[in-house]
């Protein structure tokens, strides 16, 4: 697949205000500061889809962009702000729940997790909760070229041998690099192919 066509459609703190539920979504998430909008530019080719903050935790309202007038593609909020009141969290933290059940054109969450760092206690509870309601995720671990190719291999054999602790079998699971585009084709494969199983 190519991204010929991204607009912005909607931002919105209330899941009911979402557009109509009428094309497929692809949502992205993950802990503030794991490099989201980043990605989100780099897949759609566009440097200033999604705004990119130096401060974690920018984006506080369920943005829609149109994709080749076909699909939407979905920027939430993070979850695990350091710079935010309690109370943000637990807005937040409905807002992404009321989103990821009610959603019934939710075709995948993508689930962005930093390969620098060790598995995070936030990550794996997001991930262990979303496994529960079943809903259809995949892991993307981003910033890959801050890391050399055996760092990166220890630090995905640690997630997954982490996370096959709760699962069975792991979800669809990609590596990226905004810098370097590593993924870019990988992930919009994915997107297609999840795409052509509805028709």
């Amino acid at each position: 697949m190519e991204i010929t066509q991204a607009e912005f459609i909607s931002s919105h703190a209330d899941v009911k205000k979402s557009p109509p539920p009428d094309k497929p979504e692809f949502a992205f998430i993950g802990r503030s500061n794991v490099g989201k909008s980043s990605l989100i530019n780099m897949l759609t080719n566009k440097k200033k889809l999604a705004k990119i903050s130096a401060t974690p935790g920018k984006t506080q309202t369920i943005n829609h962009f149109l994709i080749n007038q076909q699909w939407y593609l979905v920027d939430l909020p993070g979850y695990g702000f350091a710079k935010t009141s309690r109370d943000k969290r637990y807005e937040f933290g409905k807002m992404i729940e009321q989103y990821v059940l009610q959603r019934e054109n939710l075709n995948c969450l993508f689930i962005l997790l930093d390969s620098r760092l060790e598995p995070q206690k936030n990550d794996l509870a997001f991930v262990q909760w979303c496994g529960e309601k079943e809903i259809p995720i995949a892991l993307v671990f981003t910033k890959a070229d801050k890391l050399t190719k055996n760092q990166l291999q220890q630090s995905l054999a640690r997630y997954k041998k982490t996370l096959l602790v709760m699962w069975d079998e792991l979800p669809p699971v990609f590596v990226t690099s905004s810098t370097e585009k590593t993924g870019q084709s990988e992930l919009l494969t994915f997107i297609d192919e999840t795409l052509a199983q509805q028709k």
